[in-house]
């Protein structure tokens, strides 16, 4: 028998891997009395945390929950979506947070998709509940946070049994359904398990926050339904406090105001929210020299938008390149990288995660030449088990043995990937591709724009042809004419957007990403005579 052979016949037991929820109970036992999440005015202990949850996962699994059902989440940022993880991980739920801003049809659409049990919610998104028990049946109970009956807040003085322990689970025990933000078709519901987590918060304290101890704080300025959810649990795992902001929006001054207090030396953000966190007028009343680590992610940042943030920040800011699917673990530019002194690197996500290989491949799912363009692909243990009830999509997504992101980009010599554009963004012009990323990165330096979008749209000439949708800085005034000289002898002129449409704002997704697809469904809008075909 080969080893191989062996090791796959081992006893299931063998495979047994720490319930992601023993997080909590490790920092409420080697910290208990510091402070863990701070919010507002109130604050509370990893002993009370820990406490709570316990009780609550006494309670519901008096009441029958099983592990394996799914614990529908819509939330604010606060104490009770912070405990929800863990009550879902303790459990060996899976979790299914949602983002607060979803209408009641999109939740619909998740609880019916997910199966979900329960629900845990507040009372301002009653007719999102409503709507969650009205397309699925099976959704047996909704437990609001908020209620005048504080359901909630008495199943967090539940008595606990002494032999309360976490779910045994095993390294493909589904933790957390992380939905996809659906910027093509339906959202899809990527499937975390206990084990591939274990690696991504490792991971996380390797390449994306080197140091971190119970001495740390850090800032919440996004939702905890995704990626800063992923953030706050690498925090847990060294005792870290987690600060949330006040609002339920991103404030500037309030998250500086809280930088200072609380010495914050990390932060998660995206791009949209690190861009306005550098050009806000006051970041220099306050002292953010704590600041050592503030890491971006979700979405491509423009290099004139990298540039802003270190002279604002110091060289400080960390970037990740990576999906829900495989929860940022793709590539890392750490911040020593994004030196203005080392520019080569500057418009590059960086190398491959520790443990983590990548790749750029053809077509053919060979890896390309050094230095051309092909799809980003992916393996290693950060990498979802797949698409829940989709085993088409997940087909298709492990291709050829990678996970395929999607996204096109090159690598040099030295590892170091660059993103050239989204598959899906690319659009054909007289025959000729054109990636929309690199005309953007070229208008973002042009003086007066703020923010663009370029997408391509039907043209009975050229088959194809790009509309750029530009946002000025205020105060400013441009017309396309401008634009146009700007860009002469800088870019070939098939690449130039043929239309130019100026807006106050750009749609964008929960998360921060300028969502492309509103952005084609509103020229098609406000311009039916032009895109009325266009689907």
């Amino acid at each position: 028998m080969s080893t191989f052979t062996a090791l796959k016949e081992m006893p299931q037991g063998l495979h047994t891997v720490m319930n992601l929820g023993q997080l909590l109970d490790q920092a409420a036992r080697k910290y208990s009395e510091r402070i863990a999440l701070v919010h507002g005015d109130q604050q509370w202990t990893w002993q009370q945390i820990n406490q709570r949850v316990n009780a609550v996962a006494c309670a519901l699994k008096a009441q029958g929950v099983l592990p394996g059902q799914r614990l529908l989440v819509q939330l604010k940022n606060g104490l009770p979506l912070f405990e929800s993880a863990f009550i879902a991980f303790k459990l060996g739920m899976v979790w299914v947070p949602v983002n607060f801003r979803l209408t009641p049809s999109e939740v619909a659409y998740i609880a019916q998709s997910s199966t979900s049990s329960f629900m845990l919610t507040q009372q301002e998104f009653a007719a999102h509940a409503q709507a969650a028990c009205a397309a699925h049946a099976d959704l047996q109970r909704v437990i609001y946070t908020d209620d005048a009956a504080q359901s909630y807040q008495a199943l967090t003085t539940t008595q606990v049994s002494n032999n309360f322990t976490s779910v045994d689970v095993d390294y493909h025990h589904p933790l957390w359904f992380f939905y996809t933000s659906g910027t093509t078709g339906r959202p899809k519901a990527a499937v975390l398990t206990h084990g591939q987590m274990a690696f991504v918060v490792t991971n996380h304290l390797a390449d994306l926050l080197p140091g971190l101890t119970q001495h740390d704080a850090s800032l919440v300025v996004a939702p905890l339904s995704h990626g800063a959810g992923i953030h706050a649990l690498v925090n847990v795992a060294r005792g870290a406090v987690t600060v949330l902001l006040p609002g339920d929006s991103l404030d500037c001054d309030a998250a500086y105001a809280l930088i200072e207090k609380h010495r914050v030396g990390n932060m998660f953000t995206v791009p949209t929210i690190l861009k306005r966190l550098v050009e806000f007028d006051g970041a220099g009343r306050y002292d953010h020299s704590s600041l050592r680590h503030v890491i971006y992610a979700g979405a491509p940042m423009y290099r004139v938008d990298q540039e802003r943030a270190i002279q604002t920040l110091g060289c400080v800011i960390v970037q990740y390149f990576g999906l829900g699917e495989v929860t940022g673990n793709i590539t890392v530019l750490r911040a020593d990288e994004h030196s203005m002194d080392n520019g080569k690197y500057l418009p590059s996500c960086g190398t491959a995660r520790t443990g983590m290989e990548v790749a750029i491949l053809d077509s053919a799912y060979q890896r390309t030449a050094t230095g051309l363009q092909g799809e980003i692909c992916t393996r290693g243990p950060a990498v979802f088990a797949g698409y829940w009830n989709n085993p088409e999509a997940t087909a298709q997504a492990f291709a050829g043995g990678w996970f395929h992101t999607g996204d096109l980009g090159v690598m040099d010599a030295r590892g170091f990937v660059t993103i050239t554009g989204r598959s899906s963004d690319m659009y054909i012009s007289g025959g000729s591709n054109v990636y929309p990323r690199e005309v953007e990165e070229l208008l973002l330096t042009l003086d007066g724009i703020h923010e663009v979008a370029i997408v391509g749209m039907p043209d009975a000439q050229w088959g194809e042809s790009g509309v750029a949708v530009v946002v000025v800085h205020a105060g400013v005034s441009l017309n396309a004419q401008q634009i146009q000289t700007q860009l002469d002898g800088k870019l070939s002129r098939y690449k130039w957007p043929k239309n130019y449409v100026f807006w106050d704002t750009l749609p964008k997704s929960a998360y921060g990403k300028i969502a492309k697809k509103d952005v084609k469904a509103q020229l098609v809008q406000l311009l039916p005579e032009i895109y009325g075909g266009v689907q």
